[in-house]
């Protein structure tokens, strides 16, 4: 009895045709894969606290152009500045203090939340009605809008949730918590206050309100 069968040219050419389309395919993963060089370490961030922006670079290593980005961003700093550090677009505004205008001086103040351009650095000279864009960007890790975490980096505004994280859209709830979901405060005569025991009341959602019904009522 044969131990084996002799194969036919037809099956040799389909078994080699596969064992090269193999490697092909094999070497063009790892020439995409080796496009690009390692990550970098992490940039100082852009400020010292009030949340500022960190980068890291990579380098293309192909002739060619690479597909992907070679610069990526993280938050860092997520601490609050003290009440005397003053507002970060005001500073960058003020720096120009000592720069003349058109030969002039002026003490410029911030102006912020522009709907059209929240990254450019425009400044009102104090006591006029003169706006002046100073910059064309403001600095890494200062705030889209003053109501808002979204911070500015490379003269975009980019989206950050409560948790502090790029392109994260958690939101705080009517708590104030984090991602909560709104149990943890009741709502009395229009104002939060905390929570009282759950064995004397209940909490009803409603709408975008959490009511607090309490059995013995509450006296206010």
């Amino acid at each position: 009895m044969e131990c084996c069968r002799r194969a036919t040219p037809g099956t040799l050419l389909l078994f080699l045709a596969f064992l090269l389309l193999s490697s092909r395919t094999a070497r063009s993963e790892e020439d995409r894969d080796g496009l690009w060089d390692a990550w970098g370490p992490w940039s100082e961030c852009s400020r010292t606290c009030g949340g500022g922006a960190s980068y890291s670079l990579r380098r293309c290593l192909s002739s060619k152009s690479c597909e992907g980005r070679n610069i990526r961003y993280r938050t860092c700093s997520n601490v609050d500045c003290p009440p005397e550090a003053g507002d970060f677009r005001a500073q960058q505004c003020s720096a120009h203090n000592d720069v003349k205008h058109h030969g002039q001086f002026y003490e410029w103040l911030p102006v912020s939340n522009d709907p059209d351009n929240p990254c450019s650095l425009k400044c009102q000279a104090k006591g006029t009605a003169l706006v002046v864009e100073l910059a064309p960007k403001v600095l890494d890790g200062t705030r889209c809008y003053t109501e808002s975490l979204d911070m500015c980096i490379s003269g975009l505004c980019q989206i950050v949730g409560c948790d502090h994280q790029l392109g994260s859209t958690v939101k705080e709830d009517n708590c104030g918590v984090c991602n909560g979901d709104g149990s943890t405060c009741r709502l009395v005569r229009g104002q939060y206050k905390s929570q009282l025991s759950a064995t004397k009341c209940k909490i009803h959602r409603v709408g975008p309100l959490d009511l607090l019904t309490c059995y013995p009522p509450l006296a206010y």
